[in-house]
């Protein structure tokens, strides 16, 4: 397992801790923005552990996270990913884009302002088209249902041939759509983290 070590103004010891200042700037987001986080709180270690436990770091040359907030899981991704790979993040938060461009200089992650609606052209814009795994924390729930459609449809369609989405989330409503988009849909369940975290493993179903 390639475990090369990103270029972050956090030392190692603090990547799996969370700053007060990230917590600060987290929860007054949280306030103006309820619908966009679903959590008062970044995720937990326990979290992010389980969530990126899926995913084959020897092969995973493109990775994309949604709403990557201020950067827990994409710090461990970047601590785990090949040397050659990329990490592209997408963040509506003007606040937050600020923060991670500001904060972690790996020349690995690309932290673009915009929606995962747009992840088609997002990549073809860092010259992918394709991505070997996808993560997601933005709240589905609270997404209208064109717009989740879309994002779910877009996902899916860019996914690379044998890679997956890996969702996270505090209800399971979406999980019928997620059936519904992917096919192929494993469950976990995360009692460490605020709140308590459901997460599901998305893969299309080829015939």
């Amino acid at each position: 397992m390639d475990r090369a070590g990103p270029n972050v103004q956090n030392k190692p010891d603090d990547l799996h801790r969370t700053p007060n200042g990230n917590v600060l700037l987290f929860a007054r987001n949280f306030f103006r923005h309820p619908r966009m986080l679903g959590s008062i709180v970044p995720s937990s270690r326990f979290l992010i552990k389980q969530l990126l436990e899926p995913i084959n770091w020897g092969r995973a040359r493109v990775i994309v996270e949604y709403g990557p907030g201020v950067g827990g899981i994409t710090m461990e991704v970047l601590r785990r990913m090949r040397p050659d790979g990329a990490l592209i993040a997408i963040e509506m938060n003007p606040d937050f884009v600020s923060y991670l461009r500001a904060s972690i200089t790996d020349k690995r992650l690309h932290v673009v302002e915009g929606s995962a609606v747009e992840v088609d052209e997002i990549l073809r814009r860092y010259g992918h088209s394709r991505a070997d795994y996808i993560i997601s924390g933005i709240p589905f729930s609270t997404i209208e249902a064109p717009v989740r459609e879309r994002i779910l449809r877009k996902t899916c369609d860019v996914l690379a041939p044998g890679g997956a989405f890996l969702v996270y989330q505090f209800s399971t409503r979406v999980l019928q759509d997620l059936k519904r988009v992917f096919g192929y849909v494993g469950r976990k369940f995360e009692p460490l983290n605020v709140l308590p975290a459901h997460l599901f493993i998305c893969q299309p179903v080829t015939a």
